[in-house]
């Protein structure tokens, strides 16, 4: 395995990086995702088109399979924008998201693998391995494009906005209307802006580790089993 110039400035800047930061602050998870909520009640306050980019320069660096980077955003800032989208929203998520200062519409592109040269130019044939499969193509498409869905809301938390996300629309409405004559698919929708905090309900409850994660390892395993037994 060989290494150019800018593979090396790679290695020293995440070297760097390791040593200057081993985890993320407390205060920083609480905001991101511990303490987080959703939100579907709004201040006035609206939301910078310079925000709307400094979000998307943050969650494009998550990573995507073959760096893909399916994901297709359209933000929804007029009232005119928003009308188009109300006759495919189900009746509880309209007036939320009228009042909301921005919905955006994430979605994912299934024909991804044309922008290859430019994303994985170090493999010419991964390209035409997804043109080849168009099923596969699909689900790499939706997998990768619900990654940085995720990505997007964690990096609008990051610049101070509150989140909405949801799903609770007719897809085929939204694809016929914003993205008739593309290879765009949508996924789901997110509010954005900044939240009147008066509406939120305490947090539902979640999972806990032993409910629904495995660790498949020898040692593990022998515990659990020696506990059962004894």
């Amino acid at each position: 395995m060989t290494f150019d110039e800018q593979d090396l400035a790679a290695q020293t800047s995440l070297r760097q990086l390791k040593k200057d930061i081993q985890t993320a602050e407390s205060a920083t998870l609480r905001l991101l995702l511990t303490e987080a909520r959703t939100i579907n009640t709004w201040t006035n306050q609206e939301v910078s088109v310079e925000t709307l980019k400094e979000i998307y320069e943050i969650m494009k660096m998550g990573p995507t399979s073959a760096n893909s980077c399916p994901a297709r955003l359209i933000f929804l800032k007029s009232r005119d924008a928003k009308e188009r989208l109300r006759k495919a929203l189900k009746p509880n998520n309209v007036d939320k998201t009228m009042k909301a200062p921005i919905t955006a519409i994430i979605g994912y592109d299934i024909a991804f693998w044309k922008h290859a040269e430019k994303t994985f130019p170090q493999s010419p044939a991964t390209q035409q391995a997804f043109k080849d499969n168009p099923s596969g193509s699909e689900i790499a498409a939706f997998r990768n494009g619900s990654l940085q869905g995720a990505y997007f809301i964690i990096a609008s938390r990051a610049v101070g906005l509150d989140c909405g996300p949801m799903s609770g629309f007719d897809n085929a409405l939204v694809d016929k209307e914003f993205f008739a004559g593309t290879t765009f698919r949508s996924n789901f929708l997110c509010n954005l802006g900044y939240g009147d905090v008066s509406a939120t309900f305490k947090r539902l409850p979640r999972h806990e580790f032993d409910e629904v994660c495995k660790i498949f390892s020898p040692s593990y395993l022998y515990h659990c089993i020696v506990t059962t037994q004894s």
